[in-house]
C-alpha cells in the first residue's frame, strides 16, 4: 500500500510539474533539465550544497535538509549553520553526503520544485537515478575548490543564481572571492622568497578528523599569500589539490619555521587529537617552531566539504603571521567576521571559536618548556 501511495504521488507530482515547467537550464554535467518558471521551494543534497544555497541569499527556499545539517553538534566549524539555525529544524531527507531518502523527500511538504545536487564519486544517489525517483527535476553542481576546480564553483554559483533568480547576487559572490585573492596576492607578491618562511599545517580534516599529521599539498590560505608550503614541495609532481598525510619523520625534517594546526583536529579524543600530538609527542616537541612558540591556531578548512569563507580568512590570518608588515591594517578576527556577514549575513566568528576554546587565530603554546 505504502508503495502504491508513493507511486501514485510521483505521477501525480510529475503531472503536475508538467504542466508548470516553462524553461530549462543545463546543469554542471551538461544535462538539460527543463524546471518551473518560479522556484521557490529547494532541496539541497550532498556535502557543501546548502552552504552554496546560503552563500546566493536562498536559505529560505530550502524546504529539508539531509542528516548532517540537522543533527546536534558540539563543534560547529561551518559559519553558514550557525548564521542560519533553523536548518536544523527543517525536515530529514536523506543521510550524509547525498544519499537521500526518495520516500521522505516525496512526503515533503512543501515539496521542492527542483533538487540541487553536488556530484562527484562518493555523493549518493546519482542525479537521473534520483529524478527518476521522485519526479522532481534534479540539477547536478560541482562543488569545486579556491584553486584548479574554481571556475566550477562559479559556474555552480551561476547555475544555483539562474535557479532561483539570483544571478546577481551568484555575480557578486564570485566577484568577492575573486577580489579577497586578489588582494591577498598583491600584499605580498614583492616578497623575495628568501623572506618567505617555511610553513606547514596539519590536523586538517578529510572526511572526518585526522592528527597532526593530515594536511593539504595545496592548502589555498598559503598559495594566497605565496607561503612556502612544505607539504607542497614534498609532492612534487602530484596533484596538489589532493589531501596529504605527511610521514611524521618527514615533518621532522622539513623543521618548519611556523606551524598551524587546523581546529578541526579537536574533533578527535583527546589523546588523538593532533594538539595532543604536539603537545605529547617528543618528536614534535623537538621541532624548532614548537620550540620558538611558533604554533597558531586555524579556523577548520573542510567541515561537510569546504568552508570557502574560512579558508579566506585563514589566509589573512597565515598572511598577518607570516607577513606583519604586509598586513599591519588586517584585524583577522574583524577580516573573517567582515567575510561572513558578506557570504551568510551575519558575523559568526567568535560563537565558532568559542566551540574550539578560543584558539582559533591565536597562538598555541604546545612546548614543555612553556616558552
Amino acid at each position: 500500500m505504502k508503495r502504491l501511495f508513493i507511486l501514485l504521488w510521483t505521477l501525480l507530482f510529475t503531472f503536475s510539474f508538467s504542466v508548470a515547467q516553462a524553461r530549462s537550464i543545463t546543469d554542471a554535467l551538461g544535462r538539460q533539465i527543463a524546471i518551473p518558471e518560479r522556484v521557490t521551494h529547494v532541496l539541497c543534497s550532498g556535502s557543501g550544497c546548502l552552504r552554496l544555497l546560503s552563500y546566493l541569499e536562498g536559505q529560505t527556499f530550502a524546504v529539508a535538509a539531509d542528516e548532517m545539517e540537522t543533527r546536534y553538534e558540539k563543534f560547529t566549524a561551518r559559519p553558514y549553520a550557525l548564521a542560519y539555525p533553523e536548518f536544523k529544524k527543517l525536515p530529514q531527507c536523506g543521510e550524509i553526503r547525498g544519499h537521500d531518502n526518495p520516500e521522505h523527500i516525496l512526503m515533503l511538504s512543501p515539496a521542492p520544485q527542483v533538487i540541487f545536487k553536488t556530484v562527484s564519486s562518493h555523493q549518493g544517489t546519482e542525479p537521473d537515478k534520483l529524478q527518476k525517483k521522485t519526479g522532481i527535476p534534479v540539477i547536478a553542481i560541482h562543488y569545486g575548490n579556491l584553486d584548479s576546480r574554481r571556475e566550477e564553483l562559479f559556474q555552480s554559483l551561476r547555475i544555483i543564481g539562474e535557479v532561483i533568480d539570483k544571478q546577481q547576487r551568484a555575480e557578486d559572490v564570485v566577484s568577492f572571492i575573486q577580489t579577497r585573492i586578489a588582494d591577498l596576492k598583491k600584499r605580498t607578491a614583492h616578497i623575495p622568497d628568501s623572506k618567505r618562511p617555511r610553513t606547514f599545517v596539519g590536523g586538517v580534516a578529510y572526511r572526518g578528523p585526522h592528527g597532526y599529521q593530515s594536511t593539504e599539498p595545496g592548502y589555498p590560505p598559503f598559495a594566497f599569500v605565496g607561503a612556502k608550503n612544505l607539504a607542497a614541495e614534498g609532492c612534487a609532481g602530484k596533484a596538489l589539490s589532493k589531501h596529504a598525510s605527511v610521514a611524521k619523520e618527514k615533518i621532522l625534517a622539513w623543521d618548519p619555521d611556523v606551524l598551524f594546526l587546523d581546529l578541526s583536529t579537536l574533533q578527535m579524543e583527546a589523546t588523538a587529537s593532533g594538539l595532543y600530538e604536539l603537545k605529547n609527542d617528543p618528536a614534535y616537541q623537538s621541532l624548532t617552531a614548537v620550540q620558538k612558540n611558533r604554533v597558531y591556531g586555524v579556523l577548520p578548512y573542510n567541515w561537510y566539504s569546504k568552508n570557502y569563507g574560512s579558508i579566506l580568512a585563514n589566509a589573512y590570518y597565515a598572511g598577518k603571521i607570516l607577513y606583519p608588515e604586509e598586513f599591519a591594517d588586517i584585524n583577522p578576527a574583524h577580516q573573517a567576521d567582515e567575510i561572513f556577514r558578506f557570504l551568510v549575513g551575519a558575523p559568526v566568528f567568535e560563537r565558532m571559536n568559542s566551540a574550539f576554546s578560543n584558539l582559533a587565530f591565536s597562538r598555541i603554546t604546545v612546548s614543555n618548556n612553556g616558552k
